[in-house]
């Protein structure tokens, strides 16, 4: 199969700009097929893809210059802006668009798992939930962050105890990663201004009714998320657990 792989990544070559895309698409689907098995490398991979292709297509369609995305295994996956949003609308949208079609990825390859009864698309389905929940995280750089940006970038002080109570619980790199990079942002939310110029011009376009449907859109998937991740979570949890134990006990009447 590395092999595989390897012949595809030098054909891909062969794409251009797709080129990058491609190549660390493939590297990621080797590494993680080594540790998780290639069906659901390739899943968790195409869950990222559309993931970054919301925020890819987001940005076209808003105007702003923007590469494909591109992947590191165990990291995480991006689409590089070549230019900053004009306004927080924008940057709310593009950041919105990510997890939106990241969630719908999710959906559909949880139908297909139930529908076929393959437990490796249902873990896949409940990685695509999982990974667009954290990712709502409302800190920077994560998506919620840029989205939360609409209402206030005060918000994000509320990611601070929320992603320290995930490290507490299970510590990760990448979440230390995150939060190291959350810094300056932070930094910023606390000397936010609303009365300076340059912030009424970024928020000159953003009316109340704007951050009500953000606002509601992004509590609402939320919400959906944290749903789906939990029942998917106890449906896989019901696969694996021993037949002995999924076995109802049987008595009989004396």
């Amino acid at each position: 199969m590395f092999a595989r792989l390897l012949l595809l990544a030098v054909a891909a070559l062969k794409f251009g700009k797709l080129s990058g895309t491609l190549i660390t698409m493939l590297i990621s689907i080797g590494v993680y097929a080594m540790v998780f098995g290639w069906r659901y490398a390739v899943g968790i991979v195409a869950m990222l893809f559309l993931h970054e292709m919301g925020h890819y297509i987001a940005a076209v369609q808003r105007g702003i210059k923007v590469r494909l995305p591109m992947f590191i295994p165990f990291a995480f996956a991006w689409v590089r802006l070549e230019e900053s949003p004009h306004d927080a609308e924008t940057e709310a949208y593009i950041g919105l668009a990510g997890p939106m079609l990241g969630t719908v990825a999710a959906i559909g390859a949880y139908f297909l798992a139930r529908n076929a009864d393959l437990a490796w698309l249902l873990a896949v389905s409940y990685t695509g939930f999982f990974l667009n929940l954290v990712n709502l995280i409302p800190l920077p750089p994560l998506d919620g962050g840029r989205v939360t940006n609409i209402l206030s970038p005060r918000i994000w002080l509320l990611g601070v105890p929320i992603i320290g109570l995930l490290m507490w619980f299970h510590f990760s790199v990448i979440l230390l990663v995150i939060a190291i990079m959350a810094g300056p942002h932070l930094l910023a939310a606390l000397r936010f201004n609303p009365d300076d110029p340059d912030v009424k011009r970024y928020y000159e376009a953003v009316t109340p009714r704007v951050r009500w449907e953000y606002g509601l859109l992004y509590v609402g998937l939320i919400a959906f998320l944290g749903y789906m991740t939990n029942e998917v979570d106890a449906q896989l949890q019901g696969i694996h657990r021993p037949r002995t134990e999924q076995a109802q006990p049987q008595t009989d009447n004396v």
